[in-house]
C-alpha cells in the first residue's frame, strides 16, 4: 500500500493541478460546486465526495489522460487466447497500455482534450477507462485512491485560489518513469480564500 499508493496518488495530483490551471473556467466551476454543497464552515470531508460530481468528473479525467500506471501491472495469461488478433501462447506476460486506450480516437471522442464534462451523467465502459486495470485483477487500490485523491485535490480547490505564474500554459510534456511524472514540477501561484481563517481559528482553539 506505502509503495503503490504513494507515488501514484502524488503524482495524479500534480497531473490534476497541472491541467486545471491551464483550464481556469473548469477550475472556477470545481470551486463554484464546492462552495454550493459544502460551504465555508468546514474543510471538504469523505461524506462530501459523493455530492461532488464535477470534481469527480475532473479526477476520471485526470485518470484517463495521465494514468499513474500507464502500462499497468504486468500480468501472465493463463490459457491460449487471441488479443488483438495476436495469438498469446499460455504463460506470456501481457502489458496493457492504458495509456494508449484512453487516447484512441476509435474509443473517445477528441482524445487529447480536457474534457471532464465526458463524465458527468453518463456510466463509462470498464474496458474504455481502466487506470486501475479490469476485472478479477482490479487494483485493490481504487476505492482509497479516488478518496484520497478526491480529499487532496477538493481540499486544495477549497482553501486556495490557483493561477499560473505566467501567461504560458503548463507545460504537460511526461517525464520519464513506471508512473509517468511530469517533466517539469509544477509551479503554480496561490492565494488563501475566506475558509482558511475559519481552519486556522479552528485549529488554534483546538489545541
Amino acid at each position: 500500500m506505502i509503495l503503490a499508493g504513494t507515488d501514484t496518488l502524488t503524482v495524479t495530483m500534480e497531473w490534476a493541478m497541472s491541467l486545471l490551471v491551464n483550464h481556469p473556467v473548469i477550475l472556477k466551476k470545481a470551486r463554484a460546486e464546492l462552495d454550493a454543497h459544502v460551504g465555508h464552515n468546514h474543510l471538504v470531508d469523505e461524506p462530501d465526495l459523493s455530492k461532488l460530481h464535477y470534481l469527480q468528473a475532473i479526477i476520471s479525467e485526470t485518470f484517463r489522460l495521465f494514468p499513474a500506471a500507464p502500462l499497468l501491472v504486468p500480468h501472465m495469461s493463463s490459457d491460449d487466447c487471441t488479443i488483438g488478433g495476436f495469438n498469446v501462447p499460455r504463460d506470456t506476460m501481457v502489458l496493457v497500455n492504458a495509456w494508449a486506450v484512453h487516447r484512441d480516437p476509435k474509443v473517445w471522442d477528441d482524445p487529447t482534450s480536457f474534457k471532464p464534462e465526458r463524465f458527468e451523467g453518463a456510466e463509462v465502459a470498464g474496458h474504455k477507462l481502466l487506470p486501475f486495470g479490469m476485472g478479477r485483477r482490479l487494483c485493490p487500490g481504487l476505492g482509497l485512491a479516488q478518496r484520497v485523491v478526491g480529499l487532496g485535490l477538493g481540499s486544495l480547490i477549497q482553501c486556495f485560489e490557483w493561477e499560473r505564474v505566467s501567461e504560458n500554459a503548463v507545460d504537460l510534456t511526461e517525464g520519464d518513469g513506471l508512473t509517468m511524472p511530469k517533466l517539469k514540477p509544477l509551479e503554480a501561484m496561490c492565494k488563501a480564500r475566506e475558509i482558511m481563517k475559519k481552519v486556522r481559528y479552528d485549529s488554534t482553539a483546538n489545541a
